[in-house]
């Protein structure tokens, strides 16, 4: 059966993701449109037929790879090949823009998931159909808003005695993103500027560390310390404000996006590993 494959509208997008992404509904449609204004220059496409929708947009570090950012069939319209024809679309598109690689993986500093959650079993089944290998894997963490201590009122103490403020951005959020970008990258930069959420350590008028939350919808991260300010107990104080800020946003948990340093979220917030994606590329020919 063939589908015929379109430019498709937000409200529609929002529509196929809600009914289909049953492990994230309660946010589909905040992703959907935070994919839908990703950071200027980047080139990417939403198209869709009926019943279905992927997103798809070029990697502005490395212009060769491609991502499929979102794939989201209706439950009504699975199974009559519509994902099969949105992919193969996508890579159409990618393939016209340049790309030699299509990827089911997050192109940061704007994407959906660092790849398929294992639990869509449907969706690694097709892209492993479709050719698509297995090269690497990521994983979540989740935090219990509901159980978890989040207090700090005695670390703000004691950073204060050495010198040491903790504050949520406001209107100075740009100078927190120069700090990020020179420290880190301009991905975390834009993510710190787009964040609901911001907060950030200094000592004498200089920026030693800072956590955000919410760039990506209902998510914790990005989060970093200046290196020659480690050891001082910064990372735990930011990621705690940041997990308040959440819950008092009405979160009853928070996920940890694509960690690296399980110990540290483990102990600092009780947080758990969860959610795991595989990422998948094939070459495009």
């Amino acid at each position: 059966m063939s589908h015929a494959v379109r430019a498709a509208e937000p409200a529609e997008a929002a529509r196929a993701a809600e009914a289909a992404l049953t492990l994230d509904a309660g946010e589909a449609v905040a992703l959907t449109e935070a994919l839908w204004r990703p950071p200027a220059g980047r080139r990417w496409t939403a198209l869709a037929t009926d019943g279905g929708v992927v997103m798809a947009s070029i990697s502005q570090k490395d212009p060769q790879a491609g991502h499929i950012d979102l794939l989201a069939v209706h439950p009504s319209a699975q199974g009559e090949g519509r994902g099969t024809a949105l992919v193969r679309a996508a890579e159409e598109w990618l393939r016209e823009q340049g790309a030699r690689q299509a990827r089911f993986a997050g192109n940061p500093p704007c994407y959906a998931w660092p790849g398929i959650d294992v639990r869509y079993t449907a969706a690694a089944c097709l892209a492993e159909r479709l050719g698509y290998e297995r090269y690497h894997v990521a994983w979540n963490m989740t935090a219990d808003l509901r159980t978890a201590d989040l207090s700090v009122a005695d670390e703000v103490a004691r950073l204060a005695e050495s010198g040491v403020t903790v504050h949520a951005a406001g209107d100075d959020r740009k100078r927190v993103a120069a700090f990020v970008e020179e420290h880190w990258n301009e991905r975390w930069a834009w993510e710190a500027v787009n964040a609901a959420g911001l907060h950030y350590a200094e000592r004498d008028g200089r920026i030693l560390g800072f956590a955000a939350w919410g760039s990506r919808p209902a998510w914790f991260g990005p989060m970093g310390t200046a290196e020659d300010a480690r050891g001082l107990g910064l990372g735990r104080v930011l990621l705690r404000r940041c997990l308040a800020d959440q819950r008092a946003a009405g979160q009853d948990s928070a996920q940890i996006g694509w960690v690296g340093p399980l110990r540290f979220y483990s102990r600092a917030v009780g947080a758990r590993a969860e959610r795991v994606f595989w990422l998948y590329r094939r070459d495009l020919a």
